[in-house]
């Protein structure tokens, strides 16, 4: 999925943190409700506005920013 076709960022929204376009939804929170166990259906009705395709593009938009980064052994 192209994630650049459903989200955007801009320093006047949420100090630039990547969100959902035309709101102020930030990425983190979608990912941060799947991972707390909510499914995208509860997601969809807990969050007005927004389409099944937007919590897709945040899933994209994650892998491609984890995919670029590296473990530090501990």
């Amino acid at each position: 999925m192209d994630y650049k076709s459903r989200l955007s960022s801009s320093p006047d929204i949420l100090l630039g943190k990547p969100v959902i376009k035309n709101t102020r939804i930030p990425v983190d929170l979608i990912l941060e409700r799947l991972g707390d166990g909510m499914s995208i259906e509860e997601i969809l009705e807990a969050t007005p506005g927004i389409e099944r395709e937007d919590i897709l593009a945040c899933i994209s938009y994650s892998s491609q920013v984890i995919s670029r980064e590296s473990l530090l052994a501990s």
